[in-house]
């Protein structure tokens, strides 16, 4: 179990990482430990302690609560599992970022594509 949450907090660390399009040694330059620290973290083969996940949360713009979000006290379903692989991956936060590049006009226009793309997809 404590392995998991290290676990996870180092996948949380990881995407919001790639998010903001920072690298490993970026992130550790500015919470000032070695890059190879965070990739233990990331990996979670090391623990974080309370001040560093602070520093983590300042560095990386979120709350300190981002870090948790998605644990529970048991195992998480596969799906739910499943999905945290997605956003994990590179070809999702290329996505976003592209998506987030455009104007709000177009933005909007590709969003009502993938929901009409999504919609011709279910069974009839």
């Amino acid at each position: 179990m404590i392995g998991d949450i290290d676990q996870h907090l180092g996948n949380r660390v990881r995407r919001r990482r790639r998010l903001l399009g920072l690298t490993q040694l970026q992130l550790a330059e500015k919470v000032g430990v070695r890059f190879q620290q965070v990739q233990k973290y990331e990996c979670g083969a090391n623990r974080m302690s309370a001040s560093r996940v602070w520093q983590l949360a300042l560095a990386l713009e979120v709350p300190v609560a981002y870090f948790y979000d998605g644990l529970s006290d048991g195992a998480e379903p596969a799906s739910e599992h499943e999905r945290q692989d997605m956003f994990a991956q590179k070809e999702t936060l290329d996505l976003i970022k592209a998506y987030y590049d455009l104007d709000e006009r177009p933005r909007r226009h590709l969003l009502d594509l993938a929901k009409s793309l999504n919609s011709d997809l279910e069974p009839i």
